[in-house]
């Protein structure tokens, strides 16, 4: 794109002011403001003029969940199914390490935030020794892949390098970069972090899959014999990735798409639930859920909408493949935005003052025909790090730490 196709784009979508100091960049900014331009996805832009970001959901109904007691009884056939599956390296691990530690007080990636009391134990290292433990039972490495972003990806790089993977074969990890969207003010308007920079944030995390096809490695991990994919968050330190018996009650399932499960603490936890919406599987938000859907009970006298999902999901490979093409809803997130002024002066607000763009991987779970809803012990499984304190904060997650007996 040239700055004549640049100023056109622009003008047709009210945005000239992108170009404002075009002519104090030197050639190399110009040319990498233009390709900010050109991969500018403007579809993000509708978003803003529709009257409810929420409307067109369809019917909900309760689903239920492969119990711990039914995952019991049938755990050595899970586990065998899944140790095979392994052994032949055909289930893929995905870390979705994209974000910055900011609700922490942490400015780094999160993945580098030291969890230990008594040593050092970030959560970087605690999902690598886990996936280590996979290794030890399975005899094979799981193949890696870790989602970065714009923001984070050189630290996160530098940072495995410099301590060795923690031990594992770094030739099983590859890194992908995050696709990024435009930030903008209340009014639509893009804001610029630099002169020659368009202030971008990335794209939540439904945007993975995409994410990888842009990067190359679809085609690469079907050459490797690769038929499944789990994506997983990093921010729970306690999280099974890979864990047999979960690969192996997918596969047995036959369902596009597992997805591990913990029973809510109340009727009104803010935890996403996994449910069935026009008869596919999907999650309804805790926000979205009705004082009847809250609080409406089974026969047994147990919560209908009982399982809350944890970022912890196994996708059939040849399944994501197919609806590649589709697109996915953007949800608008208020935030605060670093920006420069009209006359180029640095602003950092110090309260929400735009928009930020994010795929869900929630809408990925939509498109799928078939869910096997798994549940696991949250105190377990389920320790999330996303404040600085009280609810899912490092002290809460430091308690279950203890609780599992971890070394730390």
């Amino acid at each position: 794109m040239d700055y004549i196709q640049a100023e056109k784009l622009l003008r047709e979508h009210g945005q000239e002011h992108v170009l404002r100091f075009y002519n104090e960049l030197s050639p190399e900014q110009q040319k990498s403001l233009l390709d900010q331009i050109a991969s500018i996805d403007w579809r993000i832009f509708n978003v803003l003029t529709a009257s409810d970001v929420m409307a067109g959901r369809g019917k909900f109904e309760p689903l239920g969940a492969l119990t711990v007691e039914e995952i019991e009884k049938k755990k050595p056939e899970y586990e065998k199914a899944g140790i095979e599956a392994l052994s032949a390296q055909k289930v893929g691990a995905v870390l979705l390490a994209g974000g910055q530690g900011t609700r922490l007080g942490f400015d780094k990636p999160k993945g580098m935030l030291n969890v230990g009391i008594n040593k050092t134990l970030y959560l970087f290292e605690a999902h690598i020794k886990w996936l280590l433990h996979i290794k030890d039972i399975c005899g094979s490495f799981v193949p890696l892949y870790i989602m970065t972003s714009d923001i984070n990806n050189k630290d996160t790089v530098a940072f495995f390098e410099e301590h060795g993977y923690f031990g594992y074969d770094k030739s099983y990890v590859r890194f992908f970069v995050q696709e990024m969207t435009p930030a903008v003010d209340y009014n639509g308007k893009i804001y610029m972090s630099e002169k020659g920079k368009i202030a971008l944030s990335p794209n939540g995390n439904g945007g993975w899959f995409r994410s990888m096809l842009k990067a190359g490695l679809v085609d690469e991990m079907k050459e490797k014999g690769i038929e499944y994919l789990t994506a997983f968050s990093v921010d729970n330190v306690l999280q099974k990735i890979n864990d047999p018996a979960f690969v192996g009650a997918t596969i047995l399932s036959g369902a596009d798409i597992g997805a591990k499960v913990v029973r809510k603490a109340d009727e009104r936890e803010k935890v996403g639930v996994l449910c069935l919406e026009d008869g596919k599987p999907s999650i309804v938000e805790y926000y979205e859920m009705t004082d009847e859907m809250a609080e409406r009970r089974d026969e047994n006298g147990r919560l209908a909408y009982d399982f809350g999902v944890i970022l912890n999901y196994m996708f059939k490979l040849n399944k994501l493949i197919e609806l590649a093409g589709k697109d996915m809803p953007l949800h608008i997130v208020k935030k605060k935005i670093p920006y420069i002024d009209r006359n180029g002066n640095k602003i950092s607000p110090e309260e929400p003052n735009g928009y930020k763009f994010e795929t869900l991987i929630l809408d990925m779970v939509h498109l799928m025909d078939s869910c096997l809803s798994y549940e696991v012990v949250r105190e377990k499984e389920f320790a999330p790090i996303k404040n600085r304190t009280g609810v899912d904060s490092l002290d809460t997650a430091r308690e279950l730490m203890k609780l599992n007996g971890m070394d730390f």
